[in-house]
Order: C-alpha cells, then sequence, then structure tokens
C-alpha cells in the first residue's frame, strides 16, 4: 500500500522573502499530528510519506498513484482541504480519507468531499483502517464514517487512544529538515491531550474531551531530543510544548518538568497554561530549572462578564495577580486573546494595548471569536455568521456581527489593539533596551503583526459593505 498524508495551508506555501523574518504568511509550522499518525502507519507499511502546504507545495505527481491518501484539516483549512481533495479526484483512484479536528466535529459536511473520516484522534484506528481496505473489507470501526453510493454511514463515536507514546518521525514530512533551518519555524513537542475545563468556544474540548491523556516523562524528554536535533542550531533555542493546558494534570507535570531537569537539557521552552500556575509557586520554580522561560497563557478577555458568559472561569482579578506572580519567578507571560465576545463594544482594542503594555505582557496573539462547528459557541451564534461554509477566513477575521459592533468596526479593534502594541516606537525601545530572545522575538513579530494588519486593512470594505 502506498499511502500519503497531507495537511493543506491557508494561505499555501510559496516563495517569499517574507518567509525570513514573517512567521503564517506562506510557512507555518507544520502540524506534529499528521507526522505522529504517519509514524504510526510506517510501522506496518513501508510506504508512507506527508506534505504540509505551510513549508512546501505538493508533489501531486506522487500523490496521484497513492493507493490512499489522508488529508487533515482544521477549520481554516477546511475548505482547502476540499479543493485538495477534488483534485485529487480528478485525477487519481486513489482512496481519500479525512481527518483532523474539523473533521471530526464536521463530518457531516466533511464527508461530502471523500470515501471516509476518521473522526478523533486516530493513533490505534489507523492500521486496523488500512488493514481492512488492504483486505477490501468495510472497515467498521469507531469513529469512521463512510460514504457510498451516496449513502453515508457511521461507525460510532471514536474512542480515545491511551498509548500516547510515540516519537514522531519528522523526516517523514516532504522538506521539513531544509526548512527547519529557518529561524521562523518552531521545534514543537505535545505531551499531552484533553482539558478538564469547558470554555464554550474551545473546539479542541468539544473533539478530544476533558478527560487528561499523557505520555510518559521520559518519552516526552526522548521526543524534545529529537526535536532539538532534527532542528540543529538556531539563532534561537526555543521549543514550544504545544499542549494547551500542560498543566492539567499536576502531577505529571512535576514529574515531566523532573524529568526534563534530569536529562541535563538545556534549551528554552515555551508551555501553555491557564491562569491558575501563576499561583503555584512551587511549579513555577520547576518551570524556571527546567528552561522555560515563557508561558502563553489563555486571557482571551478582560472582563468578568464575558468569562462568565462563555465559561471561562477566571476573573480579571485573578489574571492579574496570575501574570505578576508569574514575572516574579523570571518568565515571561504572553497574552493570548479573544476579541468579538457580545459584550465587546468600540474601544476594546486600545482598552488590551493599555494592558499589555502596563502589564509588560512580552507578545499577543489577538482573535476575532470564530465559531466551530460542535461547539457550544457555534450553536448560540451560527445565525450570525458572515459567510456561513467558508471556513478560510477564520485565522483571526471576523466572520460574524457582532451584538454591540458592526463587523467591521471588530476588526478596526485587532487591528488598533496590535498597532498600538506593536508600534514602531515600541520597535525602537526594543531594539535599544531589550536583550536577547526577548529582542529578537519582538523584532520577528513586529513584521509578523504588520503583515496581519495589511490583510485585515484589505477586508475592511467588504466588511462594510455588510451593514450599507
Amino acid at each position: 500500500m502506498k499511502i500519503r498524508f497531507i495537511e493543506p495551508g491557508n494561505l499555501p506555501y510559496r516563495r517569499s522573502i517574507k518567509n525570513l523574518y514573517v512567521y503564517d504568511k506562506y510557512i507555518r509550522t507544520p502540524s506534529n499530528g499528521i507526522i505522529t499518525l504517519a509514524t504510526v502507519l510506517k510501522s506496518r507499511y513501508p510506504d508512507v510519506f506527508c506534505y504540509s502546504e505551510s513549508i512546501s507545495k505538493i508533489k501531486y505527481d506522487d500523490i496521484y498513484n497513492a493507493d490512499i491518501v489522508f488529508i487533515s484539516i482544521f477549520t481554516f483549512n477546511a475548505n482547502r482541504g476540499y479543493e485538495t481533495a477534488e483534485r485529487i479526484r480528478r485525477n487519481s483512484s486513489a482512496l481519500i480519507v479525512f481527518g483532523g479536528l474539523h473533521a471530526t466535529l464536521d463530518w457531516r459536511e466533511t464527508i461530502k468531499h471523500c470515501d471516509y473520516v476518521i473522526r478523533g484522534e486516530g493513533d490505534e484506528v489507523l492500521i486496523p483502517f488500512v488493514e481492512a481496505i488492504e483486505s477490501g473489507s468495510v472497515p467498521e470501526l469507531p469513529g469512521v464514517v463512510m460514504r457510498r453510493n451516496g449513502e453515508v454511514t457511521s461507525f460510532g463515536e471514536p474512542v480515545p487512544p491511551t498509548k500516547l507514546d510515540i516519537v514522531p518521525d519528522r523526516d517523514l514530512m516532504y522538506n521539513f529538515r531544509k526548512m527547519a533551518k529557518r529561524c521562523t519555524l518552531w521545534p514543537q513537542v505535545h505531551a499531552s491531550r484533553g482539558c478538564p475545563h469547558n470554555c464554550d468556544y474551545c473546539s479542541l474540548v468539544a473533539a478530544f474531551g476533558r478527560k487528561v491523556r499523557t505520555r510518559s516523562p521520559q518519552n516526552v524528554v526522548e521526543d524534545i531530543r529529537a526535536a532539538i536535533d532534527f532542528f540543529g542550531k538556531r539563532m534561537l533555542n526555543i521549543l514550544w510544548i504545544t499542549d494547551d493546558n500542560f498543566f492539567a494534570d499536576r502531577k505529571w507535570a512535576v514529574e515531566t518538568l523532573n524529568a526534563i531537569i534530569d536529562s541535563g537539557i538545556r534549551y528554552s521552552f515555551t508551555i501553555q497554561a491557564r491562569f491558575e500556575v501563576g499561583f503555584d509557586d512551587e511549579m513555577l520554580d520547576l518551570l524556571k530549572r527546567a528552561g522555560v522561560d515563557e508561558i502563553a497563557m489563555g486571557i482571551e478577555f478582560l472582563d468578568d462578564r464575558s468569562f462568565a458568559e462563555y465559561h471561562k472561569k477566571s476573573t480579571y482579578d485573578e489574571i492579574l495577580r496570575s501574570v505578576k506572580n508569574i514575572q516574579s519567578h523570571g518568565i515571561r507571560t504572553r497574552g493570548l486573546f479573544i476579541f468579538g465576545a457580545d459584550d465587546h463594544t468600540p474601544g476594546i482594542g486600545k482598552q488590551l494595548a493599555d494592558f499589555v503594555i502596563a502589564n509588560n505582557i512580552c507578545g499577543v496573539l489577538i482573535q476575532s471569536m470564530y465559531f466551530v462547528p460542535g461547539t457550544p459557541v457555534y450553536e448560540s451564534h451560527k445565525e450570525l455568521l458572515i459567510d456561513a461554509g467558508d471556513w478560510s477566513r477564520c485565522v483571526g477575521k471576523t466572520v460574524h456581527y457582532p451584538k454591540n459592533m458592526t463587523p467591521a468596526e471588530l476588526q478596526r479593534e485587532v487591528i488598533t489593539a496590535s498597532r498600538l502594541i506593536y508600534s514602531r516606537r515600541r520597535l525602537l525601545d526594543a531594539v535599544l533596551h531589550k536583550r536577547g530572545t526577548e529582542r529578537i522575538l519582538f523584532i520577528g513579530e513586529y513584521f509578523w503583526q504588520r503583515e496581519v494588519r495589511k490583510d485585515m486593512k484589505r477586508e475592511l470594505k467588504y466588511l462594510e459593505s455588510l451593514t450599507q
């Protein structure tokens, strides 16, 4: 069996001088997910390989004569994935199978574009799935959805895998080793899955559940070593541990951090977390000893009403105290924010910028609220979507009619926040007064945010036309 994996891109990769200094324009780090799944299948089938439009163009001549093509989609690249599937269908007899977060949550839409959808994480389903296809039988497995002769059949809910100790073979991704030398790409390791919380907008909880499942600390260390070796010597030696909440299982987090310390690895790490970690001084000391220099915190909102509205169990005062305590341990805090909550009004952009600057937040990711099918917030807001079914807008742009603003006003608030946080004056200050990693990161993010604002400004005329 010849098996290929594809991760579609939005925007698809192309050669550009901007790839040297701008992340997420025509280049972004490939997902560890499809590399992990390819590694699983490689243990059973020798002819397995991956393509990601985040770092390269797809070699379609190699795709067209495959037996099975797996296409993994998030919401933002779902439309591109469907286009890719249609292209393969026109030129190949390959079986087309979709998976990934969006396919899991919106499988009724996705199955229209393929032969099968595999919902859930796939680690323990892929080998029996391919074995069934190879033998000519129907893969009646939990999580599998089949379309045959116009009829759609679901074989039940996916079962979350529990054996997660897999070190992904990054060399299974076309062109990855070559592109890894670029400092705009980041080594990544995913150490645990699931989250015990229930924020209304969180698609990961909707897709993968609230039970936290972990890799062994030794396996995480092995993967960290492999990722560092794969990326080689770089200007910035930073590895991103991509778990949405690394501290959801505190006992395991302590064991894993101690394993990193005992391994002798000397590297800088960024970890994602909720605000509660900022009240755990023992954990913060351990993080610092392990080499964690930055915590990316899902702050989301700055008002208690929005926290309550979307079941985000935090308050503004708790966020502020957490940030201050994290910084007192010598760890940077990065903020992840959402605009477009029902309570948001014009002025939210400057309010956020003032908060970020006053509290020395080292960097931000600001996104307009978007609504992934299968989440509570989608069900409550789906009638307010601007371009229902055009998932390509779900990259931080305005996608709905907010309650207290026009769509164009919402987009302007994101632009305003970005412009104030990443101003020329603050860039000059970073160049003159920041040192090392902080200086380089701010410079890189300045150019990235400038590109984000350009893209958003181009759409303002269209958004304004929606309310004329």
